[in-house]
């Protein structure tokens, strides 16, 4: 999805990936992900650089073409990086132990795509494993930030229940310090 020069700037900077290496493992921790992790969306590849020192196996979907470059050339001898849209994803059924994603889902244009991400990332995961992301929410700065940008925020109320519309069970959707994380998790 397209991004402005600034958010581009800011989401390939070296302080940004440090900014994302200093909390992500913590986050991470209070999952059980398992041996085999899909990350949706990774851009740049801050969130994908932690992913794969702290994961057995990692599988990066990406759907801009430079940025699929990018993260080859960067993680491909680490982590199976795939060209591809969420919301048509080119894996098996039940391939993966989790499902994360980072704040990526607001570059995502509408509701009904989000929606099929959501549905796909169900799919591709095995019974009992998780779904789970950390997004932005809605203020001034992030407002800025995406003049020019696609920029379609979460909405907090409505999310459990369109991931329970996806299939997830135990969904967790919390809101703090302008970001929203979710959990959910495929039945067994």
């Amino acid at each position: 999805m397209p991004m402005n020069l600034m958010h581009r700037k800011l989401c390939s900077s070296e302080k940004w990936a440090a900014a994302v290496a200093e909390v992500l493992p913590d986050w991470l921790a209070r999952f059980e992900l398992g041996d085999d992790v899909l990350e949706i969306g990774p851009g740049f590849g801050a969130t994908t650089r932690v992913l794969v020192d702290a994961l057995p196996r990692v599988t990066a979907l990406e759907i801009d073409p430079a940025s699929t470059r990018l993260l080859r050339e960067k993680y491909g001898d680490r982590a199976g990086i795939v060209e591809g849209s969420g919301a048509e994803m080119p894996f098996e059924d039940g391939r993966f132990s989790a499902v994360v994603c980072f704040t990526m889902l607001h570059h995502v244009p509408t509701d009904d795509l989000q929606d099929r991400i959501f549905a796909e990332a169900f799919r591709v995961l095995r019974p009992g494993g998780a779904y789970c992301g950390v997004d932005s929410q809605l203020s001034f700065g992030f407002r800025l930030l995406h003049l020019g940008d696609t920029m379609n925020v979460l909405d907090a109320d409505t999310l459990p229940s369109r991931l329970a519309a996806a299939g997830f069970e135990q969904v967790r959707v919390g809101t703090e310090r302008k970001r929203l994380e979710f959990s959910a998790v495929k039945p067994s």
